[in-house]
C-alpha cells in the first residue's frame, strides 16, 4: 500500500495512528475543528474493519482472499484518513500544537532560500534545417553543482553578425544586428528564458550567411543570474 510521509507503512502503526485521531478528537475538538460527527463516526467505522480484516489475515488462516479484503479494508480506512486531513486539519482552525498531538509536522512557512546559481551553462549547435540553429544545453562539466532551484532554466544571449560587420541602420533597427564581433555575452542585444534542454532558433530567411553569437547563464526561479558562459558562434545555414 502506498502511503504518504506523515503515514507510518505498517498496518499496526496505521491502526494505531487512526485510534490516536479519535483520541485526541473528542467531540468538543470536532466541534472547534469543524469536523462532522458523521466523519469521525466512519473513521471508527473503517479503522475497527481494517483491524478484523488483518486479525483473520494472519497465519494459518491467511488466504488469497483474506489478503485482498484486508487491502481493500485498509485502503478505505487510509483513504478516510486522508480526506480528513486535508478537508479539517487546517491552520487555523488548529494551531501548530494541535497538529503536533496528532502525530503530524507543520507546515513549513518559512520559504527556502535560494542561492544565486554559480554553475556555467554552454551549449553545443546542431543545424536542423535552413535559417535555423538549435542549442543543447547543459552544465559546463568542470562546473559546481548548483542546488537544483538555482539552475532554475536558462537564459540565453544572443546577436547577429552580418558579414562585414551591420550598417548604422541595421544596427539600430529591430534586429539590432552587431557592428562588430562581440568579445563578451554582455554585447549581445538580444536574450529568452528557456528550462528547455533543447532550444530553436528559427531566423529569418534573409540572415542565411550571417553568423549568430550566443552566451548562455543560469538562473534561479528569482531570475538571479550565473556566471557568464563562454561565447560561440554559428554560421546561420
Amino acid at each position: 500500500m502506498t502511503t504518504k510521509d506523515w503515514l507510518p507503512h505498517k498496518r499496526e502503526e496505521q491502526i494505531n495512528f487512526s485510534k490516536l485521531w479519535q483520541t485526541i478528537i473528542t467531540t468538543a475538538k470536532a466541534t472547534a475543528w469543524n469536523i462532522p460527527a458523521a466523519e469521525m463516526t466512519a473513521l471508527k467505522t473503517l479503522t475497527t474493519a481494517a483491524e478484523t480484516a488483518l486479525a483473520a489475515n494472519q497465519p494459518p488462516a491467511r488466504s488469497t482472499l483474506s489478503a485482498q479484503q484486508c487491502s481493500v479494508a485498509f485502503k478505505a480506512m487510509v483513504d478516510k484518513m486522508r480526506f480528513l486531513k486535508a478537508h479539517y486539519f487546517l491552520l487555523p482552525p488548529l494551531t501548530e500544537t494541535d497538529i503536533v498531538s496528532l502525530g503530524l509536522k507543520p507546515k513549513d512557512t518559512k520559504p527556502t532560500p535560494v542561492p544565486p546559481p554559480v554553475a556555467q551553462a554552454e551549449a553545443e549547435v546542431s543545424y536542423p534545417a535552413a535559417h535555423q540553429l538549435e542549442l543543447h544545453l547543459h552544465r559546463e562539466p568542470n562546473s559546481p553543482v548548483d542546488p537544483h532551484d538555482s539552475d532554475y532554466g536558462y537564459r540565453i544571449y544572443y546577436g547577429i553578425y552580418p558579414p562585414g560587420g551591420a550598417s548604422v541602420e541595421a544596427a539600430t533597427g529591430e534586429k539590432r544586428e552587431l557592428l562588430k564581433i562581440p568579445a563578451t555575452g554582455k554585447e549581445l542585444p538580444h536574450s529568452r528564458f528557456t528550462r528547455r534542454h533543447l532550444e530553436l532558433f528559427d531566423f529569418d530567411q534573409t540572415d542565411s550567411g550571417k553568423t549568430a553569437y550566443f552566451s548562455v547563464r543560469f538562473e534561479n526561479a528569482k531570475g538571479e543570474p550565473g556566471p557568464w558562459g563562454p561565447l560561440f558562434h554559428a554560421v546561420i545555414p
